[in-house]
C-alpha cells in the first residue's frame, strides 16, 4: 500500500504512439492473514459444545443448590457458546477462480486466493471476486477510419482480474470499467488506421489485422491497467464499410480486381507474343517483313486479351490483301 500521496499520471509511449495516461494504482494486492477454516471450524464447535455443556451443568448445580458456582457456570458456558458462534461467522468457502478481499473498519487487509475452508477475523467485511477468465465483446460500432469513411467493427477482449485489491478500490465497476475503456480503444484505433490502405506500406484494418489486434491489445492494457486487469487476447469480430458506403466500395474493389487481372493477362500475353515471334523468327521456311510481324502480334495479343472468343476472318487470297 502507498501512503496516500496523491501520483500523477504518467503518459507511455510505444511503437510511437501514445497510449492513454491513467493514475498510479494507490493500493495494490498481497495476501491476507488467514487459517485454514477446517482447524477453526472444529476447535470453535468444541468450544461451543463445552460452553453448552458448562451451562447446563451450572443449571444442575443450582438446582441442588449451589446457587452461586451454578450461575458463574452459566453465565461462563453462555458466554463461551455466544464466543464461539461469532468466531465461526469468521470462516469462508472460497472456491476456485474466486478470491475474498478482505477490510478491517474500511482499511483493505488482504485476499484470500487460496481455495477451500479459510478463517478469518471475524469483524473484517470479505467481498467475493471472481478471479477467472472472462469474455467481452463490444456492439457492431459505427466509426470513420482515417480517411474519414464510415466503417462498422466489432471486437471481442479475453481478460482476467489480475490484482483484486486494485479491481475493488481503484475503480467503482471494474467489469463496466473494462467494457467502456474496450469501446473506447477499439474506436481510437479505427480512427488512427483506413479500412483499405491506398500504398504498399501502409497499414490497414483490413490488410493488417494481425497488427492491427496487436496495437489494440496494447493500447488496453494501458487503459485498464489502473483496474488490476489483465488482457489475455483482443480480435476483431466484425469489420465491414458502413451500409451507405458498401454499395460505391464494393464497385471499387470490383475495378481494382479487375484492373489486377487485366494487368496479369497483359503481362503473360506479352511473354506468349514474345516467345512465338522469337520462335517463328528462327524458322528458315518463314520469312516475315516488319508490317507483317507487326499485324501478327496485334492479332496475338486481340486474341490473347480480348474477354470475348475470337470470330477469325479467314483470307481467301494473297496474305497482302
Amino acid at each position: 500500500m502507498t501512503d496516500g500521496t496523491p501520483t500523477q499520471p504518467t503518459r507511455a509511449t510505444t511503437g510511437g504512439a501514445d497510449l492513454p495516461a491513467m493514475p498510479a494504482p494507490g493500493v495494490r494486492e498481497f495476501p491476507a492473514h488467514s487459517v485454514p477454516g477446517g482447524l477453526a471450524l472444529l476447535l470453535t464447535f468444541l468450544g461451543l459444545l463445552a460452553g453448552l455443556g458448562g451451562a447446563a451443568y451450572g443449571i444442575a448445580l443450582a438446582d441442588d443448590g449451589s446457587a452461586g458456582a451454578g450461575a458463574a457456570l452459566i453465565a461462563g458456558g453462555l458466554l463461551l457458546a455466544l464466543a464461539c458462534i461469532v468466531l465461526m461467522t469468521g470462516l469462508n468457502m472460497v472456491a476456485p477462480g474466486e478470491a475474498r478481499v478482505v477490510q478491517f473498519f474500511g482499511r483493505y487487509t488482504g485476499t484470500i486466493r487460496k481455495d477451500g475452508l479459510r478463517w478469518v477475523n471475524p469483524l473484517t467485511t470479505r467481498g467475493k471476486i471472481s478471479t477467472r477468465v472472462r469474455n467481452h465483446e463490444t456492439n457492431v460500432l459505427k466509426v470513420n477510419d482515417a480517411y474519414g469513411n464510415p466503417i462498422e467493427l466489432a471486437a471481442v477482449v479475453v481478460w482476467q482480474v489480475e490484482d483484486t485489491a486494485q479491481a475493488s478500490f481503484e475503480v467503482d465497476d471494474f467489469v463496466e470499467f473494462v467494457s467502456v475503456q474496450t469501446e473506447s480503444a477499439v474506436r481510437h484505433i479505427a480512427l488512427d488506421y483506413p479500412y483499405d490502405a491506398h500504398g504498399e506500406d501502409e497499414l490497414s484494418l483490413r490488410g493488417n489485422a494481425e497488427e492491427i489486434t496487436d496495437k489494440l491489445a496494447v493500447e488496453l492494457t494501458a487503459r485498464v491497467a489502473a483496474a488490476g486487469v489483465r488482457i489475455i487476447e483482443s480480435r476483431f469480430t466484425h469489420l465491414a464499410y458502413a451500409p451507405e458506403i458498401a454499395s460505391a466500395m464494393l464497385q471499387r474493389q470490383q475495378a481494382g480486381a479487375v484492373v489486377a487481372a487485366r494487368k496479369t493477362i497483359v503481362e503473360g500475353a506479352c511473354s506468349m507474343v514474345e516467345d512465338a515471334v522469337s520462335r517463328i523468327a528462327e524458322m528458315d521456311d518463314i520469312t516475315l517483313d516488319e508490317e507483317r510481324r507487326a499485324a501478327m502480334v496485334s492479332n496475338l495479343l486481340v486474341v490473347l486479351c480480348g474477354d470475348r472468343s475470337p470470330q477469325p476472318v479467314l483470307n481467301t487470297g494473297t496474305l497482302y490483301q
